[in-house]
């Protein structure tokens, strides 16, 4: 089939699955709370059941990160979310206001166009497909095509559950013909209620320039600040823990080090305790031509991959063991690669005078790529970290705890969420852990409390207590001429018997 062909096919493929995703919905949209919660318990189910075999198909086909590290994604999904999504209320009266007398209904966004990465391809197709299905929504998956087999097995793993459990068929498809004009035409389908868009800068530009409501999340760059009041070996723990974690293919996981001058030597020491090796400048120059693309974006042959991986490729030696390769660097922007994303085993490290200079150097970071995103603060100065957290222009400020697990909510109480919103600052419609209460809107029925002519009556009295007030000013102002004459009149006596006395005294003479 030529490209064109395909093209063409893929875009009918598309129309067709919008068709039937419509028509599942609109039955769909009628269950009752319970019946949807065992649709979405049974997928959560499947998909932990799988959560390994998903796993290592993923990483076989991307060559990305670990597998083993995949699975823990894939229980996160599975589990974690669905634990925090099993006693939602997502359809019918959410809630009730009894003295305002207004109760509010869950309205379903209709049909969820699911973009999905190459970098976490399976734990977000379960994700997506979790909180679609537990906010009363139809979603078709767009895939993203080098992760397409692992993806289509995901969303067969879904469909074949939720078709088990009652759902209508249709209601969880995939495009398996990944072309951009089938993307294209997902997204911009008049029948596509919301885009959960997940993945590169240019992608999620293209769902909000799409004209259909999307819910999107731009690059993370996140820096991870270390200040002296804190636990070194623990906030190197963590930040390794974090950086290594699927080999940092986590958009939240840490892209650089900032800490202070004062303990710049134990830092150092303890990272290359814990397998940290630091880039001579020869070496950070070596490494850095090979992070970013010939077209400025990340160098797609090193995201997921570990630091040997990366090292060789860029035709420098490491010691044995390493986990982590670190670059001291002193400039941040578009031209120094350290101070960017690197979905990779790769860390930039900073170091300022004191917290104040570090604030404004994370900041600075945030601004060159990352805003709206997500930083990471190790410190027991509870005043510092306030400061941090009224400063700093992200959606998440973790502290002391890894970014990248700790973003998504693994390992902090944030929502478990793999769509992390960034934000009005980050260019996202939201900065929330995204969860299926963004994808419903709400049908607010408010009663009477009060007729029109209350509203007047209200008015008239305003008027009358104005008036009131114009008649005691204008008392007061007329007391207060008549005050005034009165002293002129009395003056005037006065002045008349003065005058009297003194030509009778004139004529006694």
């Amino acid at each position: 089939m030529e490209l064109r062909d395909r093209d063409l096919f893929s875009i009918q493929e598309t129309r067709d699955l919008i068709e039937k995703a419509k028509l599942a919905q609109k039955t769909y949209r009628t269950f009752a709370q319970k019946t949807i919660d065992v649709i979405v318990a049974a997928v959560a189910k499947a998909a932990l059941d799988r959560s390994v075999e998903l796993a290592k198909l993923a990483h076989e086909e991307t060559g990305f990160g670990k597998w083993e590290d995949k699975v823990i994604k894939n229980t996160f999904a599975a589990v974690k979310l669905h634990d925090a999504i099993k006693d939602m209320k997502t359809t019918g009266i959410i809630s009730e206001d009894p003295v305002n007398k207004i109760f509010n209904v869950a309205v379903p966004v209709g049909i969820v166009a699911a973009l999905i990465p190459s970098t976490n391809p399976t734990s977000t197709v379960i994700y997506k497909a979790l909180i679609s299905l537990k906010s009363g929504n139809a979603v078709i998956f767009s895939p993203h095509p080098k992760a397409i087999k692992c993806i289509l097995e995901t969303v067969r793993t879904v469909n074949d559950a939720a078709v088990r459990a009652g759902a209508p068929d249709g209601l969880v498809s995939c495009i398996k013909t990944p072309t951009k004009e089938a993307t294209d035409e997902l997204m911009s389908h008049k029948d596509t209620g919301l885009i959960l868009a997940t993945g590169g800068t240019a992608m999620v530009k293209a769902a909000y320039s799409s004209g259909t409501p999307a819910l999107g999340v731009g690059p993370g760059n996140t820096p991870a600040f270390i200040e002296r009041s804190a636990d070194i070996k623990m906030a190197v723990k963590r930040i390794m823990d974090s950086k290594t974690f699927d080999n940092s293919t986590i958009c939240a996981s840490e892209q650089s080090v900032v800490t202070e001058g004062i303990i710049k030597n134990k830092v150092i020491e303890e990272f290359q305790k814990q397998g940290g090796y630091f880039l001579s400048p020869e070496e950070s120059n070596k490494v850095g031509r090979i992070l970013m693309s010939p077209f400025g974006g990340m160098n797609p042959k090193i995201v997921g991959k570990p630091a040997e991986f990366v090292a060789k490729m860029a035709g420098i030696s490491i010691p044995e063991g390493t986990k982590v390769l670190l670059s001291e660097q002193t400039q941040v922007g578009k031209d120094y690669p350290f101070s960017r994303e690197k979905l990779t085993t790769v860390l930039g490290f900073y170091v300022e005078e004191n917290w104040e200079t570090a604030c404004d150097r994370c900041i600075e970071l945030l601004e060159n790529e990352g805003a709206g995103h997500t930083l990471s603060i190790h410190c027991t100065d509870e005043s510092i970290i306030r400061e941090f957290g009224l400063k700093k222009p992200v959606s998440r400020v973790l502290v002391n705890t890894s970014s990248s697990l700790g973003g998504v909510g693994g390992t902090t109480g944030l929502f478990p969420s793999m769509t992390l919103g960034c934000g009005a600052v980050g260019g996202s419609a939201t900065s929330d852990n995204v969860s299926p209460l963004n994808l419903i809107n709400i049908r607010r029925v408010a009663y009477g409390l009060c007729e029109v002519s209350d509203l007047k009556g209200k008015q008239k009295l305003s008027e009358v207590s104005n008036n009131n007030n114009n008649n005691i000013n204008k008392k007061q102002s007329l007391s207060a001429v008549a005050n005034e004459k009165k002293v002129t009149e009395d003056l005037a006596i006065d002045k008349l018997v003065e005058e009297v006395i003194k030509r009778l005294g004139e004529k006694l003479a």
